[in-house]
């Protein structure tokens, strides 16, 4: 009867508790369904891959590949930069243009269909590796014959993923989209290697092609039935030449070290900040908030130098996660110190904000716990701190925005991965900067009711 009784009065107690409740069972429900969604949604529908695509040959079989990508189901094809005027077309992309779009972060991924890769669009040449009894280190890099012809595959190499998905469809799309090209090509081969072919054989094999002309021309005819994405994840060999060249993080082996130094810390400066700030509930319970607020100090005052403490201790907190990264992971950090500390201190000061809010949302040190811990790890999980954004599905990438995490994460990357200069943090930082304003002036309109208390 006793322990019936003892479990009761803990329901009864858990009940009353909505922030507990809702930490029981809401956090677990929520995180499922976040991670439901990215995953599940990787695995049902490949995301569209974007890709800038330069045709600088525009021949007749370049012009058939270009057609095929744009109608490749998982690949958004692009081929001049987004204007902000809607009336106004910017020009179409070049390969200058295009490699500086992939530095920039604007894109990962572009292709450059140089001049003269119309006339040798396919070659069935073995390269150099292949000759001598070895396997080529990457299949689709070409060999000697293929020199300066090949098609340019630019990416940042932060984005593992999305250059290769881009060169196994491009491999697969040629195949699909150029069957008269391969047979005239591959009759071209089999007729040096044989020395020729006779009357005869020349006659049939022109009859075959007239009749593939035909089979083309009928399939062109019908009407167009884009590729289903669920179809991209095959590959092919090596059919046309391509040379994959990283523009972004040359001899860098830290790729994600900054990547993770920031989402992590971020998080982490997160809870830090909330739990500072919760020593303003603590004042409240115990008395001391009222002997303040007795004195000359305002209450904006007073929130005011917690904010300052709060930024302090988390911009401190920032530097040894960054230092550590620097001491043990070679993370180069003394080579970026402006952006780091501009970056640094403006998310220390949005971080504090947010946690000076939520101590003046809850009444209580549990309050404060259960609803710090929900927020935190929800906002951690779609804004890049546990998962990269860009493996995200397009709606998860877009709630992403909403969160305090995305928009530092994507500041530190610019500084470390992309070496931007100070100027180019102009949105992370005034983001940033009106996140921690906003917050501040809702915390201080909320914390009003320990003025009349």
């Amino acid at each position: 009867m006793y322990i019936l009784a003892i479990a009761r009065t803990a329901l009864v107690s858990l009940r009353r508790d909505r922030a507990s409740l809702a930490l029981s069972f809401v956090l677990p429900i929520g995180f499922f369904s976040i991670f439901a969604t990215i995953f599940g949604g990787m695995h049902d529908n490949v995301n569209r891959i974007a890709v800038i695509l330069v045709d600088e040959d525009q021949s007749s079989a370049s012009r058939q590949l270009d057609q095929a990508l744009e109608r490749e189901g998982s690949l958004k094809v692009v081929t001049r930069p987004a204007s902000k005027d809607k009336q106004a077309q910017l020009p179409d992309y070049t390969a200058a243009t295009a490699e500086a779009a992939v530095k920039a972060g604007d894109i990962s991924v572009a292709l450059v269909i140089p001049k003269g890769w119309g006339a040798r669009p396919i070659s069935f040449e073995p390269d150099a590796a292949q000759q001598s009894g070895q396997a080529p280190a990457n299949p689709t890099q070409p060999g000697p014959d293929r020199a300066g012809t090949e098609i340019q595959l630019l990416y940042d190499a932060s984005d593992s993923i999305a250059p290769q998905m881009v060169g196994g469809l491009l491999q697969k799309v040629a195949m699909t989209s150029m069957p008269l090209t391969m047979a005239e090509q591959g009759m071209e081969h089999t007729a040096d290697y044989v020395g020729g072919f006779t009357p005869q054989q020349q006659a049939r094999m022109s009859q075959s092609l007239g009749q593939l002309r035909e089979q083309i021309a009928k399939r062109d005819a019908a009407p167009a039935s884009p590729t289903p994405a669920a179809a991209s994840g095959q590959s092919f060999g090596g059919l046309i030449a391509v040379q994959n060249r990283s523009v972004v993080g040359q001899g860098k082996n830290t790729n994600m070290i900054s990547y993770y130094a920031a989402a992590i810390g971020v998080m982490f400066l997160l809870f830090t900040a909330s739990g500072s700030a919760g020593a303003l509930l603590d004042e409240a319970e115990s008395g001391t908030l009222d002997r303040v607020l007795s004195s000359r100090i305002s209450m904006t005052g007073l929130l005011g130098g917690k904010l300052l403490f709060n930024t302090v201790l988390a911009f401190i907190q920032l530097v040894v996660m960054f230092l550590w990264g620097w001491a043990v992971y070679h993370l180069d950090l003394f080579a970026h110190i402006p952006g780091f500390l501009v970056m640094g201190i403006c998310t220390a000061v949005a971080v504090a904000s947010f946690g000076l809010l939520l101590a003046s949302l809850c009444h209580t040190r549990g309050q404060l716990g259960a609803v710090s811990t929900l927020a935190i790890l929800i906002m951690s999980s779609i804004g890049g701190s546990m998962f990269p954004r860009f493996l995200m599905p397009p709606a998860m990438q877009t709630a992403g925005m909403f969160t305090l995490n995305a928009w530092a994460i994507d500041g530190f990357q610019k500084v470390f991965w992309y070496d931007q200069p100070i100027t180019a943090l102009g949105p992370q930082v005034g983001v940033l900067l009106g996140i921690a304003v906003g917050l501040f002036l809702l915390a201080r309109r909320i914390a009003r009711r320990w003025d009349y208390a």
